[in-house]
């Protein structure tokens, strides 16, 4: 397994999987929660098709990567994406991030500017901020943030297959473009994850407001977002990203759902084909 070095707890390093395929143009794929760079396959195999050099990674606490009890917030997130692609020698590379892993090609931007970055993608993504707060009237209630920490706090297991049925509109979807056997994957690679960093990224993804990050986005940029998301609403994240990165490109999937990346991926993939090429 290759994997990068990112720190130390105690005895052992923490250590981040990832998977570095083909070549051509790099394209670094970043996930969303709780799951694991696998749910890129789809996109993997049609990018991979297109000529580029596809990188896939686990985000701490999640996949194959190390398991630690603290680091999990943004700027934690996004030294690690860093050293990451500082390890791999990446230069000329887009960055796509999906759902939380929107976040951290946001706070990249923040960090790190646009050295290197040729383009950027967010799909069904948490930016700009999903909380609301007295500047942000246009957030999500806190309550629904302090439910899904209760619920996992309570019996994971459990809440993980009610998260999933709303992540892909099983009532909706369920047996043509999603099968339970997907659903399954998704469970299990959930259930595999920290416990302790599957609740804290609830915090960091819900209360981390990225609106200074976006604008420093300064390279071309597509947004991705069903209008059918469940659990980032499109109203309060893609269209206001839109907004505030100049020059982006919204495309709203008609009745996708938020993992549009699997049960939509014959209109998203073409999509992030064409921009990336």
């Amino acid at each position: 397994m290759s994997r990068v070095t990112v720190g130390q707890e105690n005895s052992a390093p923490i250590e981040i999987y990832y998977e570095d395929h083909g070549s051509g143009k790099p394209v670094v794929l970043i996930h969303g929660w709780p799951l694991s760079g696998a749910l890129w396959e789809k996109q993997v195999t049609d990018l991979l098709r297109a000529g580029h050099r596809v990188i896939t990674y686990d985000r701490r606490g999640f996949g194959h990567s190390s398991k630690p009890a603290s680091g999990y917030d943004y700027d934690t997130f996004t030294e690690d994406l860093h050293k990451l692609v500082t390890a791999l020698d990446l230069h000329d590379f887009a960055l796509v991030g999906f759902s939380m892993g929107g976040g951290e090609v946001a706070r990249y931007f923040g960090k790190y500017g646009s050295d290197d970055v040729s383009r950027a993608v967010f799909m069904s993504a948490v930016p700009p901020f999903l909380l609301k707060t007295a500047d942000n009237p246009e957030g999500v209630d806190g309550a629904a943030f302090e439910g899904i920490k209760a619920g996992v706090l309570a019996d994971r297991p459990a809440f993980l297959t009610q998260f999933l049925a709303n992540f892909f509109n099983v009532d909706q979807l369920g047996g043509t473009l999603v099968s339970d056997q997907a659903v399954q994957l998704c469970w299990n690679i959930a259930a595999g994850a920290s416990p302790k960093g599957t609740l804290d990224c609830v915090t960091a993804f819900s209360s981390t407001d990225f609106r200074n990050d976006l604008r420093r986005v300064d390279v071309p940029t597509l947004i991705i977002h069903g209008d059918a998301d469940r659990i980032v609403p499109l109203p309060v994240s893609a269209k206001r990203t839109a907004e505030i990165v100049k020059g982006s490109k919204l495309i709203t999937i008609e009745g996708a759902p938020h993992g549009l990346n699997w049960t939509h991926a014959s209109k998203v993939d073409p999509e992030l084909v064409h921009f990336l090429g």
